[in-house]
């Protein structure tokens, strides 16, 4: 970090835990995957940037929809260090993430629609299986329910 930052710059681990809603052993779990970097105070006491706070509630919220946090740091890397991250900044995340959201939106139509009938091939019925996979055919796919999960 270039810039000289002020003290009102920064808080301290307990801050950003309260003002996230998260346990402190879950900020230093971010930082340890290298999702937030903390600067360290003259006495080796963790502060975080006031923008880390947007970061971490961005990774609780991609994470409540289903990104892996690898998705999320690759995210992270396209953003500024340094600086609150502008509403540019998440315009473009947004964009990059909404084919990840749009792929699993509808696996889970998929999912939801063939769930009645059939787990693909899970099995619920056997009777109704023949129809489905005569011959376990699915089997020649892959394991696991094959007509729902096309991956």
């Amino acid at each position: 970090m270039t810039a000289r930052l002020r003290k009102s710059d920064l808080i301290p681990i307990g801050e950003m835990a309260r003002r996230t809603g998260l346990a402190v052993s879950a900020i230093r779990f971010y930082e340890d995957k290298g999702l937030i970097e903390p600067v360290r105070s003259g006495g080796n006491q963790r502060r975080f940037l006031r923008s880390d706070i947007r970061r971490v509630s961005f990774i609780r919220i991609a994470q409540q929809l289903g990104l892996t946090l690898q998705e999320i740091q690759a995210e992270f890397a396209k953003l500024p260090y340094g600086r609150t991250p502008t509403a540019r900044d998440w315009e473009a995340i947004s964009k990059s993430i909404r084919s990840v959201l749009d792929k699993r939106i509808a696996e889970l139509e998929r999912t939801r629609d063939a769930l009645d009938g059939c787990i693909g091939c899970g099995c619920l019925s056997l009777k109704k299986c023949a129809i489905y996979n005569a011959d376990d055919h699915l089997r020649s796919k892959g394991p696991g329910p094959r007509t729902i999960l096309r991956g």
